[in-house]
């Protein structure tokens, strides 16, 4: 099978870690008998300097023209003084509206070798930890009205949540049906008891939940689930839940599996045409120098297998390997532990094509 993958390293670390990822793809390429072709790309702060704007349409042209997109990362101090419309991570927002990704799948595994690294007492996480993250990607107050204005008190900023039910109801659907091929319990997390926004999403969510019947619901309060993840996050299989608490919450679950540079993303919409990106930022003080952990990268790529081409065996051989590799003792730098081997990012990502 022949697939077209745009790639936008973007920033700081994330030339290092896509070059590591298109490796790896080119290896499962040679292995399954496919061919992946890739379009490098602008968007973030090198597409600022290079042409004025964080996102090009050129970009935007040929990531809709492509099967998946893969980016690296986005943003870092050196555009930190920019207005909020001209800043990097502009790109990001405009990527998820314009290609319609409207679901963030990010999940939260604890690899077994790497627990350890885990922040939370051992018997919190006993037999591992593996749970999804579902966010609304692209409504609620990232995408609200916003502005300035005259107050009482001087100059004031207000920025708006706002959820519509189609909106509400679509990303609830990805939730249930991820759940079904899981351990079938969706926990909604919302702020039912102070926004109207969130009442109107907690009624659309328990609609949505009587066509699966199968499926256990229950609700918390956003506070309460930013509690809950580190008191006992075992209980969680899939969480859904808004832009911003999805940015948040999932940051959260990130870090009770040891490390943010260990966890994959998938932005998806309607068709088979996603978006795959690491979580963790752009890292601008160790780019270029061989330290950057290019596995949450890899398994970006893994996701984009399984998500937007179908797959799921290719995929799951690249999750193989990174835990193989894990297993042997290998560490890039973030990960290290006394006993491991360290080894940088060209290395790392060798480690993974060798282990396939």
């Amino acid at each position: 099978m022949k697939f077209h993958i745009a790639t936008i390293p973007g920033d700081g670390i994330g030339p290092d870690i896509v070059e590591q990822t298109l490796l790896v793809l080119k290896k499962i390429g040679e292995k399954f008998g496919h061919t992946f072709t890739f379009t490098e790309t602008l968007a973030g702060g090198i597409a600022i300097d290079q042409v004025g704007e964080p996102l090009p349409q050129e970009t935007l042209t040929i990531c809709k023209n492509s099967d998946a997109v893969l980016l690296g990362a986005v943003g870092g101090p050196k555009w930190d003084t920019l207005p909020g419309d001209q800043r990097p991570e502009k790109a990001l927002l405009g990527l998820r509206g314009e290609l319609g990704l409207f679901a963030n799948l990010r999940p939260a595994l604890l690899y077994e070798p790497l627990k350890e690294a885990c922040t939370l007492r051992s018997d919190l996480v006993e037999g591992g930890l593996d749970l999804m993250v579902v966010r609304e990607l692209t409504g609620g107050i990232y995408f609200g009205e916003r502005g300035r204005r005259q107050g009482k008190y001087g100059e004031e900023a207000y920025d708006t949540e706002a959820y519509s039910k189609p909106e509400v109801e679509r990303i609830a659907r990805v939730a249930f049906e991820i759940a079904l091929k899981r351990n079938k319990r969706v926990t909604s997390v919302d702020k039912a008891n102070i926004l109207e926004s969130s009442r109107l999403w907690r009624a659309v969510v328990e609609e949505v939940a009587q066509d699966y019947p199968e499926v256990e619901l229950n609700h918390l309060y956003v506070d309460n689930a930013a509690m809950q993840l580190v008191r006992n996050p075992k209980q969680f299989d899939v969480l859904v839940t808004t832009n911003m608490f999805g940015d948040i919450l999932s940051d959260e679950a990130s870090m009770i599996t040891g490390s943010i540079g260990m966890l994959p993303s998938a932005s998806l919409g309607k068709n088979s045409l996603g978006m795959y990106e690491p979580i963790h930022g752009s890292a601008p003080d160790i780019a270029g120098q061989d330290k950057a952990n290019p596995l949450a990268t890899i398994l970006s790529g893994a996701m984009m297998l399984r998500h937007s081409f179908q797959l799921e065996e290719e995929a799951r051989a690249i999750e193989s390997a990174v835990i193989k590799v894990l297993e042997q003792g290998y560490r890039t730098g973030d990960i290290m532990s006394v006993g491991m081997k360290q080894v940088g990012t060209t290395e790392m990502g060798q480690l993974v094509q060798e282990n396939l």
